[in-house]
């Protein structure tokens, strides 16, 4: 034994100070290796859609309904069963609904606790006591581990069970134990959760989606690039506050910005109203959901034309700034023909259609104007100082990432960059060429400078880079040649409105190159698996998000209204259990009220992906790797007492 291993077992040592406690230690830790693998839940491109996440969250896309299922068979009716999933998913909200309506509570009390006493021991029943003993709420967690442990000593187990719900009822706590339960049964359903990029954007309530988030018990998230602007814009990035402002005014959201994290507008409004007050602002309409008040129409339409002029001068800036970015096509104002009206694009002349640019200088058109300048201070100002977007923006780095190994999964948004000829393509990031993994890593490395450095280089290279991983035709996040914003706005012809994607989308059937980016992160390609999203899946046109025989899975069908008259679903979603992996390709959400009111849940088409012959256990998972590791680590100290080398204490 060397010096570095007695040093490692005696530190061991403190925490296990004697044969009895390791020995016990091992016992519990092999045990828990047979025990059946957790159930993994993956979302992805979630784009502002709150009441959809929440719900899906709550219900783990179908796995609460299929406990209920499992537990109670044929013995419940239907509508019992949706009445007892409903009050899972929405306790405290169903609850006060049904002490109004119902005639006899008291009995309702105690047929409902009944039920749920019997699902959460259904839920619990694959995890230890000591990790159910943690997830226990503290005001009940006596009486639940009472309720849900079978007392061999007791013979009249039915009259002890039913005097502890008989108590809670009649001191007035079955409301606020009903709702522990709930949280509970939801909290053990699903023990790890995977966002596989896109929080942000389109939808009404991106801050909601990050509050829920916050407060879920095990959560991993793999940034889309739609999560990385607001990064950037949380940094103090400049082009990115732009970016943000301007999908905020084009989808009617900027009440996120205002009344969600507290920016203050009123300089952008009132540029804006100066300055555009008699420009035609058509072609900056606004697409609106039943939640906008029309009345800003006007004023959120010159917003956005504000502000995205200011946006395309200062991609020009940065695109300067850093030429190995290789952007220079999006360098489109200084190819305006002012006199003639047109833009030249790849060497071709169209008409634009709109040339009233009051701020747009012929000799030099991507200097921001006095008043601009001003404007994006104010908004700096206002981002750098909102103290609940940098909450956020901090739990999108500590729980955040490019991409993530995870129970021989590969999970990342977008896709590897590849060349034409499928292989790994290679990226200049500030001198050097980087591909597959590394270029990941590069790139993740200077987006968390972007935010933390103190150095003022290195902070403003890592505020170019997220502007790059946004838009960049290299960028893992991205995946396209270009980002036609300009030409959508300004040009007719939609032959110039076309976003080539990277080669990898071709590809993807393709064994040898799938086979190939597992192995560059690490994996074994008998036994994993590419999940991501970014790209909607159009099942009404017959795409299928499952890909290379099942080796890959795109889940992006529509979360987003924005996207579902384009893909015919609301969704995918992933379940990956301890029999194996399933998809849930989910209907639209009509509402949180009806789903409460009218019990209506998402109907969600769930289909096998994978089954496992053998269940999985917990030995076959990362945790079981790690498991294994501390076995013999605490076997090693066994030896260590038995043979004099380190002593026992106490």
């Amino acid at each position: 034994m060397d010096d570095m291993e007695l040093a490692y077992l005696k530190i061991l040592a403190r925490q296990y100070p004697t044969i009895a406690a390791a020995s016990t230690e091992i016992i519990n830790l092999q045990s828990i290796l047979n025990l059946p693998k957790p159930t993994e839940h993956f979302m992805t491109d979630i784009h502002g859609e709150y009441e959809q996440f929440i719900h899906v969250l709550n219900n783990g896309s179908g796995s609460i309904k299929r406990k209920i299922d499992e537990e109670f068979g044929n013995t419940l009716s239907i509508r019992d069963k949706k009445s007892l999933a409903t009050l899972i998913y929405y306790p405290r909200e169903k609850l006060e609904i049904i002490e109004k309506s119902e005639e006899n509570l008291r009995d309702w009390y105690k047929i409902t606790l009944h039920r749920l006493v019997q699902i959460t021991k259904r839920v619990a029943s694959k995890y230890t006591r000591s990790k159910v003993r943690k997830a226990l709420p503290e005001d009940f967690a006596y009486v639940i581990e009472e309720l849900i442990t079978e007392k061999v000593e007791v013979e009249d187990k039915e009259a002890y069970y039913n005097e502890i719900i008989h108590t809670i009822i009649r001191i007035d706590r079955a409301p606020e134990f009903i709702c522990a339960l709930c949280d509970l049964i939801r909290r053990l359903v699903i023990d790890h959760l995977h966002i596989i990029g896109d929080i942000f954007d389109r939808g009404p309530g991106p801050h909601i989606v990050m509050d829920t988030l916050r407060e879920y018990h095990s959560v991993d998230i793999q940034w889309g690039n739609h999560d990385i602007v607001w990064m950037g814009a949380a940094s103090g990035s400049r082009v990115c506050i732009a970016t943000v402002l301007r999908i905020a005014a084009r989808y009617g959201n900027l009440d996120t910005l205002e009344e969600g994290y507290g920016i203050n507008l009123v300089p952008l409004a009132t540029f804006a109203l100066n300055t555009y007050k008699d420009s035609d602002c058509s072609i900056f309409r606004i697409s609106y959901n039943n939640d906008y008040d029309t009345k800003d129409l006007e004023l959120d339409t010159r917003i956005h034309k504000a502000i995205a002029v200011i946006q395309f001068k200062l991609e020009g800036q940065c695109i300067k700034r850093n030429p190995f970015f290789g952007m220079d096509d999006r360098l489109l104002l200084d190819r305006i023909d002012f006199d003639k009206g047109t833009v030249s694009i790849y060497g071709k002349e169209y008409p634009m259609l709109d040339m009233d640019l009051p701020t747009v200088s012929r000799e030099d058109p991507y200097k921001l104007t006095p008043e601009e300048e001003q404007v994006m201070d104010r908004l700096v100002h206002a981002f750098l100082n909102s103290e609940k977007l940098r909450k956020h923006v901090r739990f999108l780095y500590s729980k955040g990432s490019l991409y993530k190994v995870y129970n021989s999964n590969l999970l990342y948004h977008g896709c590897v960059p590849l060349d034409e000829e499928g292989n790994f393509r290679k990226v200049e990031i500030f001198g050097q060429e980087y591909s597959g993994k590394s270029l990941y890593d590069i790139l993740e490395s200077y987006a968390r400078k972007g935010f933390y450095s103190k150095d003022k280089e290195e902070r403003g290279k890592g505020q170019d880079i997220l502007y790059y991983i946004w838009a960049g035709p290299n960028s893992p996040v991205f995946g396209k040649e270009r980002m036609t914003t300009f030409e959508r706005y300004f040009i007719a012809d939609k032959e110039t409105h076309t976003e080539k994607k990277n080669k990898y989308y071709e590809l993807l059937n393709d064994e040898s190159v799938i086979t190939r980016i597992l192995e560059e992160f690490g994996l074994d390609e008998r036994f994993s698996h590419i999940i991501n999203g970014h790209v909607p899946v159009e099942q009404k046109k017959g795409q299928s998000p499952i890909k290379c025989g099942g080796k890959l899975m795109i889940i992006d069908g529509g979360f987003s209204k924005a996207y579902q008259q384009k893909t015919g679903i609301a969704g995918y979603t992933l379940v990956f259990n301890s029999h194996g992996l399933w998809l849930a390709a989910h209907e639209p959400f009509e509402s949180r009220e009806s789903a409460i009111l009218n019990e209506t849940d998402i109907y969600s088409d769930a289909f096998i992906v994978e089954t496992s012959s053998l269940r999985l256990r917990v030995a076959d998972t990362d945790t079981g790797y790690e498991i294994r590791e501390s076995i013999s680590q605490l076997e090693r100290l066994l030896k260590a007492y038995r043979e004099g080398i380190i002593s026992e204490k106490g």
